[in-house]
């Protein structure tokens, strides 16, 4: 495996085909080690499933938004699962979506990661153009991204 300037080396070469394979308006669903990956990547557009080893969720998705522009023309371009009616988020979920939320900010200043409904979260993920799965091991740390437009300055492009 060789490394390229510019580009975190969390983003392996199948990972790299994926996003640049996705479409304006294509989700990428970015989930942790216990999330149903195998099970839903197999119904994805794709049926593409990539696993990143050695990192947690903020890290891919600081990754992935260097360099995947996200979709500023539609509602919600970037969700979070969240506990089903009666169960509370557990605090170590609060803090992965945090630090999630802080990835996004990075990229996409003013765009929020907003919940999703666990068992609507799998259903959205179904629907998305691939996995990623990583070894983020605190609950909820699942996010869906869906892919914008980059611009002609080389910018996530916005209305």
């Amino acid at each position: 495996m060789g490394l390229l300037k510019g580009i975190d080396p969390l983003l392996s070469a199948d990972l790299l085909f994926i996003l640049r394979s996705m479409g304006h308006g294509d989700s990428l669903c970015i989930c942790d080690c216990n999330f149903p990956a195998f099970e839903v990547s197999g119904k994805t557009t794709s049926q593409r499933l990539v696993h990143v080893g050695g990192a947690d969720l903020p890290q891919v998705v600081n990754a992935v938004c260097s360099v995947m522009p996200l979709d500023f023309f539609i509602e919600d371009p970037a969700l979070h699962m969240a506990p089903q009616a009666g169960v509370s988020m557990p605090p170590l979920g609060t803090a992965v979506i945090a630090d999630a939320q802080a990835a996004v900010s990075q990229h996409c200043p003013g765009m929020q990661i907003k919940g999703v409904e666990r068992f609507e979260f799998y259903e959205r993920a179904r629907k998305c153009f691939a996995v990623v799965q990583t070894l983020e091991r605190r609950p909820y740390g699942n996010v869906i991204l869906t892919k914008g437009v980059v611009g002609p300055d080389g910018k996530d492009l916005k209305p």
